[in-house]
C-alpha cells in the first residue's frame, strides 16, 4: 500500500494539525495540488519594471471574458496575479489592499511589497496551523516598485515567500520555469519580456493558447500599474 493512501486510511488527512509519521501536513499538499490545477501565471522582472501576464482559463464561450478578473491591483505600485481557488485569493487580495489604504492614511506613504508578501503569508501560515480551519487553496504571485527597487514575490499556501527574477504558478508551472530559466536575460526591455511570458505560455498551452485569454499588467518606474492592451500583446509575440 502506498504510503499516501496509508496515511488517508489512519485519518492524518483530515485535520490541518495533525502530522503524519513522516512529518507532512497533507492538508497543506492537497492545496499546492490544488494550485497546481489553476490558470497560469507568470510575473517577470525587467529592466525598467515588473511584468505580470497571467491565463484567464475560459473555455465557456458564453461567459463574458473581458469580466474575468486574474491579475489584481493591490495599490497603484503593486500588482498580484493568483493560482488555485480564486474566490480564497480574492480575500487575501483585499485584505492587502485594505492594508495599503491603511498604511497609506497613517504614514502619508505607499506601503512596501515586502509588507504586503509578510502581512499574506502570515495569514497563510496561520491558516496551517488553527484547528477548525483549512489552508487557503491559492499561491499569489506579487510584483510591485518601491523605494528598494523592482521586486516579485511568490507566496504559496503554506505561507512561504521567495523572491525571484522571474516565476511562474499555476498549471504547468514546472514546463514555464523550465522554459524561462532557459531564456530569461538580465536587464531585459519590457517587450522583449512580454515576449518571453507570452512565448511561454505558448509553448505549454499550444493549441489552448488565445490571445482573448491572456491579460497583462506591468509596473514602470512611473510606479504606477498600466494595463498593457490586446494590440500591443500580438505585436509582441508577432516580432522576433
Amino acid at each position: 500500500m502506498e504510503p499516501a493512501s496509508m496515511h488517508q486510511m489512519m485519518g492524518y488527512d483530515r485535520a490541518i494539525t495533525l502530522f503524519s509519521p513522516d512529518g507532512r501536513l497533507l492538508q497543506v499538499e492537497y492545496a499546492k495540488k490544488t494550485v497546481r490545477q489553476g490558470s497560469t501565471a507568470i510575473g517577470i522582472v525587467y529592466k525598467d519594471g515588473v511584468l505580470i501576464v497571467a491565463d484567464k482559463k475560459v473555455t465557456d464561450p458564453l461567459i463574458e471574458i473581458e469580466a474575468v478578473e486574474k491579475v489584481f491591483s493591490i495599490d497603484k505600485h503593486i500588482i498580484a496575479a493568483a493560482a488555485g481557488i480564486i474566490s480564497d485569493a480574492r480575500v487575501l487580495i483585499e485584505y492587502a489592499r485594505r492594508r495599503a489604504q491603511d498604511h497609506a492614511f497613517v504614514y502619508d506613504t505607499p506601503i512596501d511589497v515586502i509588507e504586503i508578501v509578510t502581512d499574506i503569508a502570515n495569514i497563510n501560515q496561520y491558516y496551517t496551523q488553527s484547528g477548525g480551519f483549512r489552508p487557503f487553496g491559492v499561491s499569489i504571485i506579487i510584483g510591485g516598485i518601491d523605494e528598494a527597487g523592482k521586486s516579485l514575490f511568490t507566496i504559496d499556501p503554506t505561507g512561504i515567500y521567495f523572491k525571484y527574477k522571474a516565476y511562474s504558478i499555476g498549471e504547468g508551472e514546472e514546463e514555464v520555469n523550465e522554459y524561462l530559466r532557459k531564456n530569461y536575460k538580465e536587464n531585459m526591455g519590457r517587450e522583449e519580456a512580454l515576449r518571453l511570458a507570452l512565448k511561454a505560455l505558448k509553448e505549454y498551452l499550444k493549441e489552448r493558447f488565445k490571445m482573448e485569454r491572456i491579460e497583462a499588467w506591468y509596473i514602470d518606474n512611473e510606479r504606477i500599474s498600466k494595463k498593457i492592451e490586446k494590440k500591443e500583446l500580438e505585436a509582441a509575440l508577432k516580432k522576433r
